[in-house]
């Protein structure tokens, strides 16, 4: 429990208060937190069920890296996954029980309140960068105008990579409002949430615009649908006329009317020539044949940025923006499977077990874990390492409630710790 590693528990808490801000810190503090969360462990990485699928994916990804086409660029890419298993692991005794889950949610909804007031004042107030404290230790981007230009970014180096940390921590701050606590606290959590809502808005990642209508329902309980999904649909008529094939155009030009200038900027340019759909549905396509062409072992990580550009398009991309395709390319189909069936299985299990029938925290938990995978389905996020470090953080999270919510349940619900008050 992690009531027996005080210092561990204290440096994942303190790691996931750093997050944003200074990947560095929290990356100390983490790599403390899973030297404690290793130590005393009744099972051993390796014997762990779950880890055993990552583990064997992790060995594949390293014989792949050995008979890749770049190996330099093929080993630096396993660092993306390799420590992470690990990290998995190691994270779940300080995530055991809703208590100590509830303490890390505070700790990131804290620790992203820079994000939101470096992005306000950026757009607003003309705030500009970078801002360095302990010769680089902590590093705020700050574009001027936001990175690309108008749109918000914050201390983060991409708006894309903003709106997806806002987007996967915002379920926590909804839940925050929807807790029992004094006026003060659920005020403030509000305030905090509306202001979050807005800046992903202004960072005009759509995907994240997407993730917080998709978390909604889930965060507020299945017997708010009945009037939040019609409400959902009202509020979303614009945008539904203004890119859906087959609506005439008077509708069309209506849609367009009610949106937002900088929104309606980003819908024409995704019914363009160049279209972002048409961008992912060709990177896709040339992936699969990448696929086809090696599906055991893959080309090494980071190869779909150096063929892409050589042997389909003149015009250079970093990566898929699909993460089964992804894996699929750089390391195989057998890893994909792997990995992506993982973490499919966690989220399934968890909602079997009753997750989404818990306390609004806990609810919001699993929403924000279901938001971070769904966006790898058109983007990549965890290529910024601090969107990596939480994604795992939070299956970290659901594998704690699975274990808890099992045969052993009865044991772990009369541990006072594990209790919510």
């Amino acid at each position: 429990m992690s009531n027996d590693r005080p210092i561990g528990s204290r440096a994942f808490r303190l790691g996931l208060l750093f997050l944003p801000s200074s990947a560095l810190l929290a990356a100390v503090s983490l790599f403390i937190a899973c030297i404690s969360g290793s130590r005393g462990r009744e099972q051993p990485l390796w014997r762990d069920p779950w880890c055993q699928p990552l583990l064997l994916a992790g060995l594949l990804m390293l014989i792949g890296a050995c008979l890749a086409e770049n190996a330099g660029l093929a080993w630096a890419g396993l660092a993306n996954w390799l420590p992470f298993i690990w990290a998995f692991w190691a994270f779940q005794p300080h995530l055991e029980g809703t208590s100590q889950r509830r303490q890390a949610v505070w700790m990131l909804l804290a620790g992203t309140l820079p994000v939101v007031v470096t992005g306000f004042g950026q757009m607003l107030l003309g705030w500009e960068g970078p801002w360095q404290v302990g010769g680089g230790a902590i590093i705020w981007f700050l574009h001027p105008d936001g990175r690309p230009p108008g749109r918000l970014s914050g201390l983060f180096d991409y708006a894309n990579i903003t709106g997806a940390w806002l987007a996967v921590v915002w379920p926590l701050m909804l839940a925050a409002v929807l807790r029992p606590d004094g006026w003060r606290r659920r005020g403030g959590a509000l305030l905090m949430s509306l202001a979050t809502a807005l800046a992903v808005l202004l960072t005009q990642s759509r995907n994240a615009m997407g993730a917080l209508v998709l978390a909604l329902p889930f965060v507020l309980g299945s017997w708010q649908w009945m009037w939040l999904l019609p409400l959902l649909l009202i509020l979303a008529s614009p945008l539904l006329l203004a890119v859906l094939p087959g609506v005439s155009a008077s509708l069309k030009v209506l849609g367009m009317r009610l949106l937002p200038d900088q929104l309606l900027v980003r819908v024409l340019e995704s019914q363009g020539e160049t279209a972002w759909k048409h961008t992912r549905l060709a990177q896709w396509q040339y992936a699969l044949q990448l696929v086809a062409a090696r599906p055991w072992f893959g080309w090494g990580a980071a190869a779909f940025s150096v063929l892409y550009p050589i042997h389909a398009a003149k015009r250079w991309h970093g990566h898929v923006h699909n993460l089964p395709l992804e894996l699929a390319v750089s390391h195989g189909f057998p890893v994909m499977l792997l990995v992506v069936g993982s973490v499919l299985l966690l989220l399934v299990l968890a909602a079997q077990r009753g997750m989404l029938r818990k306390p609004p925290l806990e609810r919001a938990w699993w929403a924000a874990t279901l938001v971070l995978v769904v966006m790898h389905a058109t983007d990549l996020p965890l290529f910024d390492g601090r969107l990596n470090i939480l994604g795992w953080t939070l299956l970290a999270g659901l594998y704690a409630f699975i274990r808890e919510s099992g045969p052993d349940r009865d044991a772990h619900a009369v541990s006072p710790e594990r209790a919510d008050p």
